[in-house]
């Protein structure tokens, strides 16, 4: 079984009118649905808020086969991003992250709902910020004790540490950390960047990455350039899929992860010695599946992963 640990989010939408819509998501979140809907058991950690929004979570997570096993309803609100449009239309992000639902619990209670039969677990986003790292270090080495995969989605969001230099730091430092302890790493371009290295030079960053004994897979998702699957051994980038109709990217990279996860775990490839054996052609396959999740999303509105069966006979119509 799975485990995710990180946040479930709200992201609050400007419109141009000045309306504001509520999306349910969270880069944890998103991932914890993609893969169950991938088929993969997987069982979501934090706590969900007694209001409103964590209803709708409750309710969302439960239709796509999450296991919210005995975590308790936080009476802490659920968290929310305000997504604002700045002039020019760029996107403006406002975190507001304190005393929220998804932060309610110690290492020990995440650790005690850990499921018995572990194989993987995942984190990543803002489960990675100074403040919250060092619980999530400890439910980390707890499932790597019982000999859990580690997975881990860099996913940086600068803006919700601020932009005094010191603060940002520590958050790469911590996020620096969290990759060293995983089998299993994903960056976007804009992470990259976002860590002071060089996207344009990504073979570097992925063996800088691989120099880690403990770091078998690396992943980069590239945007419109496609995404790169690398081991010590092999390395293989493939293009966008062609005949792809973008309407929304939210939960593109999340799914990515998800479909990537998935592939392994169905063909049995989902454990420490057997990722750092994959080939180039079992790299060109993972990489082809994840790939198809994240596009089969784009063309829906909002993060609506598709079922292992939707991205198999997509790859394969």
């Amino acid at each position: 079984m799975f485990a995710s640990l990180g946040e479930a989010l709200v992201d609050l939408i400007e419109h141009a009118d000045g309306r504001y819509e509520p999306c349910l998501g969270g880069s944890v979140c998103n991932f914890t649905r993609a893969v169950a809907r991938q088929g993969q058991a997987i069982r979501y950690l934090n706590p969900l808020s007694t209001d409103t929004f964590g209803a709708r979570f409750v309710d969302r997570l439960r239709a796509d086969g999450v296991d919210l096993g005995q975590a308790p309803r936080s009476p802490w609100p659920t968290s929310l991003a305000v997504v604002s449009l700045a002039p020019g239309g760029v996107p403006a992000y406002t975190f507001h992250r304190q005393h929220v639902a998804d932060r309610d619990g110690t290492a020990d209670e995440f650790i005690a709902r850990l499921p018995a039969a572990l194989r993987l677990i995942h984190t990543g986003g803002l489960a990675l910020v100074p403040g919250d790292w060092p619980k999530v270090h400890t439910v980390l080495m707890a499932a790597q004790l019982r000999g859990a995969v580690v997975s881990v989605d860099a996913n940086l969001r600068m803006a919700v540490v601020g932009d005094r230099p010191a603060d940002q730091s520590a958050y790469r430092n911590a996020v620096q950390q969290a990759l060293g302890m995983a089998q299993i790493v994903k960056l976007s371009d804009e992470d990259v960047a976002a860590m002071g290295w060089d996207p344009s030079a990504l073979a570097d960053v992925g063996q800088r990455l691989l120099s880690n004994p403990m770091t078998q897979l690396v992943a980069f998702t590239l945007g419109g350039d496609g995404a790169m699957l690398m081991t010590r051994q092999a390395c293989v980038q493939l293009p966008v899929p062609a005949a792809v109709n973008v309407v929304d990217t939210v939960g593109a990279g999340d799914c990515f992860q998800a479909g990537l996860l998935a592939w392994l775990a169905a063909e049995n490839l989902l454990m420490a010695d057997a990722l750092g054996e994959l080939t180039s052609s079992d790299l060109e396959a993972a990489l082809r599946h994840a790939m198809a999740c994240a596009a089969l999303n784009v063309q829906r509105k909002g993060c609506e992963p598709p079922s292992w069966e939707e991205t198999r006979a997509w790859l394969c119509p």
